[in-house]
């Protein structure tokens, strides 16, 4: 697979050459995908998509431009060519375009270390099939659980290669299992839902369907009868499940695009504290079967370890090369791109400082309080930092869960609410993003 991806790569960029291209790099992806989705104990949905894509990317000058294609004949690739080249001729001008120094591309890389591909066959459709009816009848088999609506079970494999005409040429290929299920409670507007699901990058290393299923259906029969919290300034813990997503703002907000636009609430905190003293992110992009782990990233430079923010302290943005020449800066080799598009950065794995108490103890510190599990949609205002999630969890009082809770809003500014945060001992150690449950003391809650 690999050597078949390498000539495809070596082929797109012999040809942007002949096309009059200065310099050019180009990407392969084979990938399979096979998921399986059952409801009410039959199929409901059976879906399975292969192939190969291919992507070019022509540079002439400071001019750049993509093209794309899911046909790999040499007709199509010269044509890829010939029409990227034509492009890149008409494209205005970016200071910021260009390959990597051959002097700081990757050359040596373990895979082997790195541990991404399951060398497992691919399931059969049936033992999919029975993951996910397992995952439904569980589910279905808790006290108070209504329907099913959705159970699920899905494989993939991917190969990618990279190939430049700095001389760079490397590949990698990663796969993927899962199991979901969405259970409900209660009938007509007293209905309520929660779901569990979990993604592994090895079959033999992904929880019984039966127990995905059976929390699941937990999770939502604990959500029965819930009600508008009261309104007021309360302080409220973001459950493991989303806490990851209120850190992922301010990832969002470090990335070199956001700054370079002068549209990031922390375009200018670099070296401040972001975060209360002790706490640290740190990117790790060579963790052993992890999704987000590569050995380079998508401009052939080798991916490293670094502390995004350490002791609180935001240290660097996530730059690729283009965002770090527009801001004076060196590439953290976070570059990421697809077929279809030229390179930017993106994060990797991290991990965030967890601390020496437990999610209970948390509410118990807490008193009295908002325990959030679900969140929906999001106003977010990108420049200040401004926050407005609607939110759905378990009220808390006297350190108790007392009722469950739906139709909130909690509202606040980014930059005062990770300065108030107290980070539990709960993050799952097996995902691409490692954060605990968060204390946040005093954020604004719009219920009753």
């Amino acid at each position: 697979m690999t050597e078949r991806l390498s000539h495809l790569t070596e082929a797109l960029l012999t040809a942007a050459t002949k096309a009059g291209a200065e310099a050019a790099d180009a990407i392969a992806i084979d990938g399979t995908s096979v998921s399986v989705d059952v409801r009410g104990g039959r199929l409901e949905q059976a879906e399975r998509s292969e192939g190969v894509e291919i992507g070019l990317r022509v540079l002439i000058g400071k001019r750049q431009a993509c093209v794309s294609a899911s046909d790999i004949s040499d007709r199509t690739i010269a044509e890829m060519a010939e029409r990227a080249a034509a492009m890149a001729r008409e494209a205005p001008e970016d200071d910021s375009i260009g390959l990597a120094d051959p002097a700081d591309l990757a050359r040596a890389w373990d895979l082997a270390a790195l541990d991404l591909t399951d060398p497992a066959s691919e399931p059969a459709a049936a033992d999919l099939e029975e993951d996910a009816r397992r995952a439904e009848a569980a589910a279905l088999a808790v006290k108070g659980v209504s329907q099913c609506q959705a159970a699920s079970a899905s494989y993939s494999r991917r190969h990618i290669h990279i190939a430049a005409t700095n001389g760079f040429s490397g590949g990698y290929g990663r796969t993927g299992r899962s199991v979901s299920a969405v259970a409900i409670t209660g009938e007509g507007l007293k209905m309520e839902r929660d779901w569990a699901a979990e993604s592994r990058t090895y079959q033999s290393d992904l929880p019984d369907a039966a127990d995905i299923g059976t929390l699941a259906g937990t999770r939502a029969v604990e959500r029965a009868g819930a009600r508008k919290p009261k309104t007021g300034a309360y302080p409220v813990i973001f459950d493991e499940r989303i806490a990851s997503g209120l850190i992922g703002h301010l990832l969002a907000a470090a990335n070199g695009s956001a700054v370079m636009r002068g549209s990031s609430w922390l375009r200018d905190a670099l070296g401040q504290q972001v975060l209360p003293k002790g706490l640290s992110i740190h990117e790790n992009p060579h963790r052993p079967r992890i999704s987000g782990s590569r050995p380079f990233d998508a401009e052939g430079l080798p991916t490293v370890a670094r502390d995004v923010v350490r002791d609180g302290v935001l240290m660097g943005w996530t730059l690729d090369l283009g965002t770090a020449r527009r801001l004076g800066m060196v590439s953290t080799a976070n570059a990421t791109r697809g077929p279809s598009s030229p390179p930017s950065p993106s994060i990797s794995n991290i991990a965030m400082t967890q601390g020496d108490k437990s999610r209970e103890q948390l509410m118990e510190e807490m008193g009295t309080g908002l325990l959030i599990t679900s969140m929906i949609g999001a106003s977010i205002n990108p420049t200040t930092g401004d926050y407005s999630r609607g939110a759905s969890g378990f009220w808390v009082e006297k350190g108790q869960i007392a009722y469950p809770v739906n139709e909130c809003t909690i509202a606040g500014n980014l930059r005062e609410v990770l300065m108030r945060i107290t980070p539990a001992n709960d993050a799952r150690g097996h995902l691409s993003h490692v954060v605990p449950s968060l204390l946040v003391e005093g954020l604004t809650l719009a219920g009753e």
